[in-house]
């Protein structure tokens, strides 16, 4: 039986779609900054050189050059990896994910990895819990598949999320229980989880503290000092919360990162939700138009870290629900994407019905319920694997030299010149104004 709750949550999710449609993503102005920023940000320039085994440069060889990878991420949660029903969604989820991403986000909440003090859910043959696989099973399949980490999250006092044996009170041993398990966390997957969030929704938490956790005033400072100290300084901390894209909360989210880097706390990374599950608020001007998004990009990138697209969901209720969905993800993405400070986007449930709870009703994934593509799946696959790659053959010139422009990325170079032919790999990357390498045919 459909609540009231339930429908006003999927009528909000048809009017977010309808008010997104309704704005100015085709206005060619907009289309083009996009276009030029993707080519200035995302792309860069390389030379290539090929001797001979005496150091001679070698003429008219034929380059051909194919992108593997993308440094930017590209990724979703992986919550359910081994949960489906068969076999065969099992193999479909897998194979849907590692097509189109680099970057996987997995599930840290304390209550379902510490359910009884000190009895941890973290080795592979755990107890099953439904979105909260053992973690030690999904970063064997990530770093198997050659996929980024990112932890989520170290800590998020919000009560529904929080062990039962943690009394939702008694802010004075909190610090001591979760000093413990950020020090749990560092020793076990410090060298494998790269990216973490911190924490988790603090904006949201000090707006509404009743659904929350009594917490120490200094919380979120603290959070982050004691991460620092116990993860390497290669890990990235992130800050993770919901910001929209009005003036007011852009500016209160700036002003929590400010306060944290203003006490000279390290924070590596700004973390951003975009979850479509509310009808946008006219009267604030609340409204997902490229000018209000790019603006606040804009303001958040202001602090000097990084930014990251860290939740998505995006619904297909109402009768053209599938190809509004996935005329909104070719927007989004693309803009995402043209952020100079953007370094990674995440889906957040990829296949429908592998939600939290009544976010299922939305049918927000980029598969449907028998893990197939939706259009909107087919659109990223397009942009990610087609669009954003670069696959081109080029020359050598007298000098043994070949240039080209691509995204940025690892790739497999393969040169013949007559009867000789071989392989080598080269990486262009974003911190290199020009990258450049020398191989020996």
């Amino acid at each position: 039986m459909m609540t009231k709750r339930t429908l006003l949550l999927l009528l909000s999710g048809i009017f977010c779609l309808q008010v997104f449609a309704q704005t100015s993503w085709n206005d060619p102005a907009e289309i083009k900054r996009v276009e030029n920023n993707i080519e200035k940000y995302r792309k860069g320039d390389a030379e290539i050189t090929i001797v001979d085994k005496s150091g001679k440069p070698v003429s008219n060889a034929s380059v051909v050059i194919q992108q593997q990878t993308h440094e930017f991420l590209f990724g979703s949660n992986i919550f359910v990896l081994h949960q489906l029903a068969t076999p065969e969604l099992n193999r479909k989820y897998e194979s849907a994910f590692t097509h189109l991403f680099n970057f996987a986000t997995i599930p840290f909440y304390w209550r379902e990895l510490e359910p009884q003090q000190n009895h941890l859910r973290f080795e592979e043959g755990s107890d099953s819990i439904w979105r909260r696989p053992p973690p030690d099973e999904l970063v064997k399949w990530c770093k198997a598949h050659g996929i980024v980490i990112k932890g989520h999250q170290l800590l998020y006092v919000k009560r529904k999320f929080m062990p039962d044996w943690i009394s939702a009170n008694d802010s004075s041993k909190l610090k001591a229980l979760a000093g413990k398990r950020m020090a749990q966390l560092a020793e076990r997957y410090g060298n494998d989880v790269t990216i973490w969030d911190a924490v988790n929704e603090e904006m949201a938490r000090i707006a509404k503290p009743s659904q929350w956790d009594a917490v120490p005033h200094d919380f979120l400072s603290w959070a982050f000092k004691k991460a620092d100290s116990l993860f390497p300084k290669t890990t990235q901390l992130l800050i993770n919360d919901e910001t929209k894209t009005s003036h007011y909360s852009t500016q209160n989210y700036v002003d929590m990162v400010q306060g944290l880097l203003q006490q000279h706390i390290r924070v590596d990374g700004i973390g951003i939700q975009f979850h479509m599950l509310r009808p946008p608020k006219f009267l604030d001007g609340e409204i997902y138009t490229p000018a209000i998004m790019h603006h606040a990009y804009q303001e958040l990138s202001k602090l000097g870290k990084p930014l990251w697209i860290t939740e998505i969901t995006i619904p297909t209720q109402g009768k053209n629900g599938l190809q509004d969905q996935a005329t909104i993800v070719a927007d989004i993405y693309k803009l995402w994407f043209s952020e100079p400070q953007m370094k990674g986007i995440t889906w957040w449930n990829l296949g429908d019905g592998t939600a939290f709870g009544a976010e299922n009703n939305f049918h927000g994934g980029l598969l449907d319920s028998a893990m197939n593509p939706k259009p909107s799946y087919k659109v990223l696959d397009q942009l990610i694997n087609h669009d954003w790659k670069t696959n081109i053959t080029v020359k050598t010139d007298d000098n043994g030299k070949a240039n080209f422009r691509g995204f940025h990325g690892k790739y497999s170079i393969r040169v013949k010149k007559g009867n000789k032919s071989q392989k080598y790999s080269f990486q262009l990357q974003s911190n290199k104004k020009v990258s450049k390498t020398t191989f020996k045919l």
